[in-house]
C-alpha cells in the first residue's frame, strides 16, 4: 500500500482553483459588459486546470460537471457556439457550483448535490451530451461517491498458480487510497492449514477518481481463481431527480456567491500568501539585526567609557533595525482590500439584474493594503453597504430620467490612506436619504420628539440605530432594520468608524475609516491617578490645559468646555474608570481633544507621560469587555495600561445626554 496520501496536496489544489475561479468568474463578467472574446481562452484554461486537478485528487463529482462546462467552452472557443448570456449566466452558475464544492470538499462532505446534478445536466444538454441519471450511471461508476467497494476472495488454489494477492492490492493503492479489511473465516485450525492454499479474502474501499475497467485490469489475470464483485462506494444517498423547477432557478443575487466566496474565504483564514520580496526583506533585516547585535556584544564583558559613542551608535542601530523589522512583519499581513472588491462586479450585475436597475460600478484603490484581519472582517460591512445602495438608493431608469439623470447609477468603491488609516468610500449616485420618511419613522419610534430641530448629521445617524427601516414592504434583500447597526458595530470593533453624508436627489457617501492594523497601534501615555491609559494618536486633536472658568455646568452633571469655537463634552476618565488618588481640579491636569465619527469630546487626565507603539492584547479574551476600552498593553515597566476606546466613550457621553 501507498505511504503518500494524496490528500496532503489538497489545500494546494484548493487555492489554486479558487483563484481559478475567481479568474473565471472576472473573466464572464467582463464579457458580459462586452469584453474581448479572446477572455473565453482563459476561461477555458481555468476550467480546463480545476478539471484535471480534481480528477488527479479524487473529485470525481467535480471533474464531471467540469468537463461539461469545458465542453460547452469548447464549443464557444472554436467558433461552434456564439457567446451570449444564456451561456454566461450558465457559466457563472457553474462557477457558484463549484465553489460550493469546493466548501464542502474541505469540510469533508460529499460534493454532488441536487443542485450539481442538475446544473451538470443542463451543462450537458447545452452542449448536446445526454447524460444518463444518476442512478443509471450507478453500475458504472460512482454517482454520489468517490470510489468503489471490492470484495476480492481468491479460490484455494490461487497461489500455486504464481500470482500473489498482496500484489493486486498493490497494484490498487496505486490507482487511489485504500482500506483494506482482511476477511478470516475460511482460515482452517493449524493443524488442518495447507500453507500452499490462499485461506483469506478482502474487503477493500478504493477511495478516488479510479474508473471500473481500471480496477477490473487489476483481476484481469485471476477473474477465474476468485470471487470478484466491485460496487460503487456509496458515501451518500444518491441526489434526487433532477426537477425542471430547480433546474430552472437561477443563482441567488448574489447570495449562492457571496455565501460560496464568503465560505471559501473563511477555510483559507488560517494562511496567508507572502511575495517573496517580503521575505527577502526580513532576511536582510534579521542579518543587519545579527551585524548590529555583534557590535554590541563587544560591550558585555567589558565596557570602555572611551568608547561609549561607538555604543550609542549601536543602540541606535538596534532602534533603527527594530523599527524596520516590525514594519517588515507588520506589512506581511497587509494584503490589498481588491480581494474584498473583487466579489462586488459579481454581486452588483446579480442585484441590478434582479431589482431591474442599471449600475456602473466602479472601483479605485483595489491595491490598497489593509491588515489581513481587518481585511477578512470588513467584507459583510461593505456587501451590506453595497446592497443598500442598490436596493434603497439607485433609482430604477424610469425614475432616473424622471430625475434628470441618465439611465445607469453608479456605485463607487474607493479605498484610499489618509492619515494611519485607510479610508474606504462607498458612493452612489441615487436619490440620497429620505429625510422626511426618516424624521416620520424616527418619531414613531420615539427617537426624537415632535419639534425637534435636526440637522443632516443627525437624520443620517438615524439610519444606525437598532430596528430603523423606512421600508414599507420587507423583501428578502432589506427592510427589515438589521444591517445598518451591525455595519456600525462591525466597523467600531475593528477600531474604526462610519460616518454617511447624503444629498438628496445626489447620492450617498458612506465613509469607513479603518486602523492599518489591529496588531500595533501609536499612542499617547496618559497618567490618571495611579493608573496609565493609551490613547490612540489617530483619534487626538490636540491637548488643553483649561481655567476652572472654561468649564460650564450642564444639567444632569455634565461638563462642556468651548473648543475652535464649539462646546465640547468633557469625560474625566477617574470617574469613568475609578482610578484613586486623581487629579480633581480641572486647572491641575490635562483635556486630551479626541474624535471619532466626527464627534469630539475632552478627556481629563491628570498628565501626559510620552508618546509609544503598543502591542494591543485583547482585554475581552483575557478578561472580559469593559465599555470604553479597546484593549491592553504590556508597558516597558510591566505593567498594564489599558487602550482607550474614543469611539466608544463617545457613544457612552451620548447616551448619559439623551438620559
Amino acid at each position: 500500500m501507498s505511504n503518500i496520501s494524496i490528500a496532503q496536496f489538497h489545500k494546494v489544489f484548493f487555492e489554486e482553483s479558487l483563484e481559478g475561479l475567481d479568474a473565471m468568474e472576472s473573466a464572464l463578467l467582463a464579457l458580459d459588459d462586452g469584453g474581448d472574446a479572446e477572455l473565453v481562452h482563459s476561461i477555458f484554461r481555468a476550467a480546463h486546470s480545476i478539471k484535471g486537478g480534481s480528477a488527479t485528487f479524487g473529485f470525481p463529482d467535480m471533474a464531471a460537471l467540469t468537463h461539461e462546462a469545458e465542453s460547452l467552452l469548447d464549443q464557444v472557443r472554436d467558433g461552434r457556439r456564439a457567446i451570449d448570456k444564456t451561456i454566461i449566466e450558465l457559466m457563472l452558475r457553474t462557477v457558484d457550483c463549484l465553489r460550493g464544492m469546493f466548501d464542502r470538499a474541505q469540510s469533508g462532505q460529499p460534493l454532488a448535490n441536487a443542485d450539481s446534478e442538475n446544473l451538470k445536466q443542463q451543462l450537458a444538454a447545452t452542449v448536446g451530451h445526454a447524460v444518463p441519471a444518476a442512478a443509471a450511471k450507478a453500475a458504472d461508476k460512482p454517482a454520489a461517491s468517490s470510489g468503489w467497494i471490492i470484495q476480492f476472495r481468491p479460490h484455494a488454489g490461487m497461489l500455486a498458480g504464481g500470482n500473489d494477492p498482496l500484489r493486486l492490492l498493490r497494484e490498487l493503492a496505486a490507482l487511489g487510497q485504500l482500506v483494506v479489511e482482511a476477511q478470516l473465516d475460511r482460515v482452517p485450525t493449524l493443524d488442518a492449514l495447507d500453507p500452499t492454499e490462499c485461506h483469506l479474502g478482502w474487503r477493500i474501499e478504493l477511495t478516488g477518481s479510479v474508473k471500473r475497467e481500471a480496477i477490473a485490469a487489476v483481476f484481469e489475470w485471476v477473474e477465474d481463481e476468485c470471487d470478484l464483485s466491485i460496487e460503487p462506494l456509496v458515501a451518500a444517498a444518491p441526489p434526487p431527480a433532477p426537477s425542471v423547477e430547480a433546474v430552472a432557478t437561477p443563482a441567488g443575487a448574489g447570495g449562492t456567491a457571496g455565501s460560496a466566496r464568503a465560505a471559501a474565504s473563511s477555510n483559507d483564514a488560517g494562511s496567508v500568501r507572502v511575495g517573496i520580496d517580503k521575505i527577502d526583506g526580513l532576511i536582510d533585516l534579521v542579518g543587519e539585526l545579527v551585524i548590529t547585535q555583534a557590535m554590541l556584544d563587544q560591550f558585555r564583558e567589558e565596557f570602555d567609557p572611551s568608547r561609549l559613542a561607538m555604543l550609542q551608535q549601536g543602540l541606535a542601530h538596534l532602534a533603527r533595525h527594530t523599527r524596520s523589522l516590525q514594519e517588515s512583519v507588520m506589512g506581511i499581513r497587509m494584503l490589498p482590500i481588491g480581494s474584498v472588491f473583487n466579489r462586488f462586479p459579481r454581486l452588483v450585475r446579480d442585484l441590478s439584474q434582479k431589482l431591474g436597475k442599471q449600475v456602473k460600478l466602479e472601483m479605485v484603490g483595489e491595491h490598497t493594503e489593509l491588515d489581513k484581519t481587518v481585511l477578512e472582517k470588513i467584507g459583510d460591512p461593505l456587501v451590506h453597504l453595497v446592497r443598500n445602495a442598490i436596493d434603497h438608493g439607485l433609482e430604477t431608469p424610469e425614475k432616473r430620467r424622471a430625475s434628470g439623470k441618465g439611465d445607469t447609477g453608479t456605485l463607487r468603491l474607493e479605498a484610499f490612506h489618509r492619515g494611519g488609516s485607510i479610508v474606504v468610500e462607498i458612493v452612489d449616485d441615487g436619490a440620497g436619504l429620505n429625510r422626511e420618511a426618516i424624521i416620520n419613522k424616527a418619531l414613531q419610534k420615539g427617537l426624537i420628539n415632535s419639534g425637534d430641530n435636526i440637522s443632516d448629521e443627525e437624520v443620517g445617524e438615524l439610519i444606525f440605530q437598532p430596528g430603523f427601516s423606512t421600508a414599507a414592504v420587507t423583501t428578502d434583500l432589506s427592510g427589515r432594520g438589521v444591517g445598518m447597526d451591525v455595519v456600525r458595530r462591525n466597523v467600531t470593533d475593528l477600531g474604526g468608524s462610519v460616518s454617511i453624508k447624503s444629498r438628496p436627489g445626489h447620492g450617498t457617501t458612506f465613509t469607513i475609516t479603518l486602523p492599518l492594523t489591529l496588531a500595533i497601534i501609536d499612542g499617547l501615555r496618559a497618567a490618571v491617578g495611579e493608573e496609565c491609559y493609551i490613547v490612540p494618536l489617530v483619534s487626538i486633536v490636540e491637548s488643553v490645559q483649561l481655567s476652572a472658568d472654561a468649564v460650564r455646568s450642564v444639567t444632569g452633571g455634565g461638563e462642556l468646555f468651548r473648543f475652535r469655537g464649539e462646546y465640547r463634552p468633557i469625560v474625566r476618565l477617574h470617574q469613568q474608570f475609578g482610578c484613586a488618588n486623581a487629579q480633581q481640579k480641572i486647572e491641575d491636569g490635562l483635556v486630551i481633544v479626541v474624535e471619532s465619527d466626527g464627534n469630539q469630546v475632552g478627556l481629563f487626565v491628570d498628565e501626559l507621560i510620552g508618546q509609544q507603539q503598543a502591542v494591543v492584547k485583547s482585554l475581552e479574551a483575557n478578561y472580559r469587555r469593559v465599555e470604553g476600552i479597546s484593549g491592553a498593553t504590556i508597558l516597558a515597566d510591566g505593567s498594564v495600561a489599558l487602550i482607550i476606546d474614543v469611539a466608544g466613550l463617545i457613544r457612552l457621553q451620548s447616551r448619559r445626554k439623551a438620559a
